[in-house]
C-alpha cells in the first residue's frame, strides 16, 4: 500500500501554517514600499527625474498591492457557509489578481506615461538633483533588497520542506501571496537598477532620452510581471488540478486498494492553498454488498483525508467501468506518469544546480 505519511498542500510531509510568516513578509515589504515611494516621489519632485518619478508609481503600486495581499491572509481563512460550500480559500487568488492589475495600471501605465513626458518636455537636473536621485535610488536598493532576501529566504524553505529545489519552488508554489511579494520585490530592485542607469546617463550626457528610456524599460517590466502574476491567478480561479505528482500519489493509493478494481477518471481541483477538492470515479471488485461497498468508501476516504491533509473535499463515484473506460484510465495513469518522471528530472537537475 502507497505510504500514508500526511502531506501538506505542497506535497511535503509536513503540514506547517506558513501564514504567519507570509503576513510578516508582506508587512516587511509594505513597510519598506511606503518609505521609500515617499522618499522618491520628493526626490523625483526635487530633482525633475521622470526616471524617479516612474520608480515612486511602482512603490505606490506595490505598497497598495500589499494591503490586497494582507486582505487575501484574512478572507481566505473564513469557515464555509451556505453560500460558500467549499470556503474561502480562492479569495486568496482574487486579491492576487487585483494586486497584478494594481501593478500593470498603477505602476506600468504611469511609467510609460512619465517616459514620453520626458521625451516631450525633455528634463534638466542640476547637479545637487543628480545627487539627491542617486542617492534616493541607493537607499531604495538597500531597502528593496532586504525584503527580497526575507522573501527568498521563506521560499527557500518551502522548498527544502517540499523536497526539491529554490528553483522547483519559483516555478510550482503553491502560495500566490508570497509569490506576488516574491515578484514585486525583484522587480523593484531591477526597476531600481534601470533608474540609476538612466540618471547616471542622463547626468553624464545631458540627454532626457536615457531616462525616458528607463521609465520605459520599467514601465514594461511592469507589465510583463503584472501579466505573468494574473495568468496564474487566473487559472486557480477558474479552477486548477493539483500538481500532476499529488495526483500521482493519489491515484496510485486509489489503484492500490484490494477492493478498487480500475479508477475510471481523477478530477481535482484547487479551493485554497489547503483545500483542495478530489472526485474519482472508481470500479468496485464484484462481489461486494452494498453494507460492504459503504464501508470501503468510508475506510478509503478517511485513508486519503489522513494521508493527504489537504484533500478535505473528497467524493468518490462507484461505477461500472466498460472497456473503453479501463482503456482511457490506463492511457491517463500512463501520461502522468510520464509527466511526474520529467517532473523528476528537472528536481534533480535542481538540486545538482
Amino acid at each position: 500500500m502507497s505510504d500514508a505519511t500526511p502531506r501538506s498542500a505542497d506535497g511535503s510531509g509536513k503540514d506547517p501554517d506558513p501564514d504567519a510568516k507570509t503576513a510578516v513578509t508582506v508587512l516587511v515589504a509594505l513597510a519598506a514600499n511606503l518609505v521609500i515611494a515617499v522618499a522618491k516621489a520628493v526626490g523625483g519632485v526635487f530633482a525633475g527625474s521622470p526616471a524617479l518619478l516612474s520608480e515612486a508609481a511602482h512603490s505606490v503600486a506595490d505598497s497598495l498591492n500589499e494591503v490586497f495581499l494582507l486582505a487575501s491572509l484574512k478572507r481566505s481563512k473564513k469557515a464555509p457557509d451556505d453560500q460558500h460550500p467549499f470556503g474561502y480559500g480562492k479569495e486568496r487568488y482574487f486579491w492576487s489578481l487585483l494586486a497584478a492589475v494594481g501593478i500593470f495600471v498603477m505602476g506600468g501605465c504611469f511609467s510609460v506615461f512619465q517616459g514620453f513626458e520626458a521625451l516631450h518636455t525633455g528634463s534638466s537636473e542640476d547637479h545637487s538633483g543628480y545627487l539627491v536621485g542617486l542617492a534616493v535610488l541607493g537607499v531604495a536598493l538597500l531597502a528593496e533588497g532586504s525584503s527580497l532576501v526575507r522573501a527568498l529566504v521563506q521560499v527557500r524553505g518551502h522548498a527544502r520542506e517540499a523536497g526539491h529545489g529554490t528553483l522547483a519552488e519559483l516555478r510550482r508554489g503553491d502560495d500566490p501571496t508570497l509569490r506576488t511579494v516574491l515578484a514585486e520585490d525583484s522587480t523593484a530592485c531591477l526597476g531600481v537598477l534601470f533608474a540609476i542607469a538612466g540618471m547616471w546617463l542622463h547626468m553624464v550626457t545631458g540627454n532626457a532620452a536615457y531616462e525616458a528610456a528607463a521609465s520605459f524599460l520599467i514601465g514594461a517590466l511592469l507589465g510583463y510581471v503584472a501579466y505573468r502574476l494574473a495568468m496564474e491567478s487566473r487559472g486557480r480561479l477558474i479552477g486548477e488540478a493539483i500538481d500532476p505528482v499529488q495526483r500521482h500519489e493519489l491515484r496510485v493509493f486509489l489503484d492500490e486498494q484490494p477492493e478498487i478494481d480500475t479508477v475510471t477518471s481523477l478530477l481535482t481541483m484547487r479551493l485554497g492553498n489547503d483545500s483542495t477538492l478530489v472526485a474519482a470515479r472508481i470500479d468496485l471488485v464484484p462481489g461486494l454488498d452494498s453494507e460492504e461497498v459503504e464501508r470501503v468508501l468510508v475506510r478509503v476516504k478517511a485513508a486519503m483525508a489522513r494521508a493527504w491533509p489537504y484533500a478535505d473535499q473528497i467524493f468518490l463515484d462507484v461505477t461500472d467501468a466498460s472497456a473503453g473506460d479501463r482503456a482511457r484510465a490506463h492511457r491517463d495513469r500512463k501520461a502522468l506518469e510520464e509527466v511526474v518522471a520529467a517532473r523528476s528530472e528537472d528536481a534533480e537537475g535542481d538540486r545538482d544546480g
